[in-house]
């Protein structure tokens, strides 16, 4: 997916990175500068399963991308405070005199299965993924719908959100909350796209699969061995970020894009697979019964695989 041939494809671009200090992140605000973007690097810089408020990660990335001769500056915001949210998206203007690229990326992890997640685990992991990326996406979109009515002309923004196939393919045991906003983020960026398209935003998100601090406890098994470690690495995800971020993706929008490893794959939302009808004037529990052999015909009962 990546081009060196293009690189400086954002030139003149501003892009906004959520949870930018660390991991894909990080790779995804270094990717976009490397192309010619001016980043804001958010993060809250608290630990992985939430807590603790620290700068350092933000502002070492940007100082890294400026080490390299690209333009960035650290925000400490917290995305699930809406106040917070309103002020990385001005910062952006305010710095930098515009705002472009969404990336929505922030995230935490609080494991357990349903009968035993307390509500402070779920509200905090709905409120940093679902939450966060819905109040940072709103107030760019607020910013760019205002800026298309000044104009009188589409602008040519992008959203990047992140998804996970922990959400998509109907959740791992224990982690009821995170795919529960995963699947939720899918959702909604295609609401979103449908909602900024005629003003010239496209809305896209990634279902990424990579080696960092959340999958951490998978190193060593499964895809996570060292031997794929270069395909499964933030650069590899960023990479596809990129792509979605620049020009060349200008006709893709509503699309949920899973990356694992050197594959690819298209994400498509509920669909119905199957039909019946009732020949009363309403369903009944009996009538409901038989219509089900033909709903559920050749199809197994049990928990989707």
């Amino acid at each position: 997916m990546q081009d060196t041939t293009e690189l400086g494809r954002l030139e003149g671009k501003v892009a906004l990175v959520t949870g930018a200090g660390r991991g894909i992140g990080r790779a995804i605000a270094e990717q976009l500068a490397a192309d010619g973007a001016k980043v804001v690097i958010n993060d809250l810089g608290g630990a992985l399963v939430g807590g603790g408020r620290d700068l350092g990660p933000a502002e070492a990335v940007a100082s890294d991308i400026r080490a390299g001769g690209g333009e960035a500056v650290p925000n400490g915001g917290d995305v699930s405070n809406w106040e917070d949210a309103r002020g990385m998206v001005a910062q952006a203007v305010d710095t930098f005199g515009r705002l472009d690229i969404v990336v929505n990326n922030a995230g935490v992890i609080r494991t357990g299965m349903s009968f035993n997640t307390s509500e402070s685990d779920w509200d905090l992991v709905i409120a940093v993924h679902l939450k966060g990326t819905f109040a940072v996406s709103r107030f760019a979109g607020e910013y760019w719908r205002e800026r298309a009515k000044q104009t009188g002309s589409p602008v040519d923004a992008a959203i990047v959100n992140t998804s996970s196939p922990n959400g998509l393919n109907g959740g791992s045991p224990g982690h009821v909350n995170y795919a529960a906003a995963k699947s939720a983020i899918a959702t909604m960026t295609i609401t979103m796209a449908r909602e900024l398209a005629p003003y010239g935003v496209r809305c896209n998100a990634i279902a990424p699969v990579a080696f960092t601090r959340m999958t951490e406890e998978l190193w060593g098994s499964g895809a996570f061995v060292d031997d794929n470690r270069e395909a499964f690495s933030p650069q590899a995800m960023a990479a596809v970020v990129g792509w979605l971020a620049s020009p060349r993706a200008g006709d893709v929008n509503g699309q949920v894009i899973g990356i694992n490893g050197r594959s690819c794959v298209l994400w498509e939302s509920w669909h119905t697979v199957s039909s019946a009808q009732t020949t009363d004037e309403r369903w009944t529990v009996e009538g409901f019964g038989s219509a089900a052999e033909t709903l559920f015909a050749g199809r197994d009962r049990g928990i989707p695989s």
